[in-house]
């Protein structure tokens, strides 16, 4: 609707939305008074890894022209991954670290990983839907909205169908489906042409809402499971890093493969191999986990508001 009336807006509403919300927290919220954490802040750490990310995804960005500087390209990556080194390095010997490296446990770092392809996945085929419906089949922003809707089905499916499914198969097991709903939803897609209709698909769209129903919230509860109630701050705040660098690096990468695979329609279905690729590893991801899982006590009852709080 914001592009509708000019893409502009669409950059500058959250401006408008982040001052009422700063008004509204000078205004609502109060200092609690307790006791405050000691140490500093990892100045040295947060540049390290802001500069990795912001680099590692320009490096494929560069991918979609690959004859243009390659050398240069392969520096870039090559100074990411140097950032991201430096980063651990800090982390190890700073007093204050930004991330404690010892909360960096097996099931942590499966729960990022699988967060990151998640959202990549999604992030990649909402740009390339958005592509196929505007610059192939004219349609207008708000016809491609509405049409995109349907996913957004999660809001009513995750406080109500959830936590029941998380109550009786287990956090883990939900959290597959949801990777399997996405899965198949993009497989689905994948043959799609001109002429489709609506109704053709309306399946994708209806398996991602489910597909965000089932994983959104359990991606946020399995992240914080086993971690020190201190540090469930630290642990969300690595999800959602997680999450936001992978929208960035879906969008990089079915961008380069959409320009390397040549314009139209073409390009459009090679590209689309991403996001199914990127939900098949997350859903094999969250099955090993499963696997490693062992036997133990019946999950807890999980109440719909934490599932709806935690989406």
């Amino acid at each position: 609707m914001l592009a509708s009336f000019g893409w502009r807006w669409v950059f500058f509403a959250p401006v408008i939305l982040s001052a009422l919300i700063l008004v509204a927290a000078l205004v609502l919220l109060r200092d609690s008074g307790g006791p405050r954490a000691a140490g500093g802040f990892d100045l040295g750490g947060a540049f390290a890894i802001t500069g990795s990310m912001l680099l590692l995804v320009y490096g494929v960005v560069r991918l979609e022209h690959p004859g243009e500087g390659p050398w240069l390209t392969a520096g870039v990556f090559v100074v990411g991954f140097a950032l991201l080194a430096l980063f651990v390095a800090v982390e190890r010997r700073s007093a204050s670290p930004l991330v404690r490296l010892g909360v960096l446990r097996a099931p942590l770092v499966r729960v990022n990983t699988a967060a990151l392809l998640f959202v990549a996945s999604f992030g990649g085929f909402q740009f390339l839907v958005t592509l196929y419906l505007q610059e192939l089949r004219g349609w207008s922003t708000m016809q491609t909205g509405l049409a995109m809707l349907v996913v957004g089905i999660d809001t009513v499916l995750a406080p109500t169908l959830t936590p029941r499914l998380v109550n009786r198969f287990g956090n883990t097991r939900v959290l597959l489906g949801g990777f399997v709903a996405a899965f198949a939803g993009y497989a689905l897609f994948l043959p799609v042409g001109l002429d489709w209709t609506y109704t053709a698909m309306l399946p994708t769209l209806f398996l991602l809402g489910l597909a965000f129903s089932l994983a959104y919230g359990p991606l946020t509860m399995a992240a914080t499971e086993g971690v020190a109630d201190d540090e469930h701050g630290l642990a969300s705040g690595l999800l959602y890093t997680s999450i936001q660098f992978g929208m960035a690096l879906g969008l990089s990468a079915v961008t380069a493969v959409s320009v390397a695979a040549g314009t139209g329609l073409d390009g459009l279905r090679a590209a689309l191999a991403v996001p199914v690729a990127a939900a098949l590893v997350g859903a094999v991801v969250i099955a090993y986990g499963l696997r490693k899982e062992q036997g133990g006590p019946s999950p807890e009852r999980v109440p719909a508001e934490a599932v709806t709080t935690a989406a």
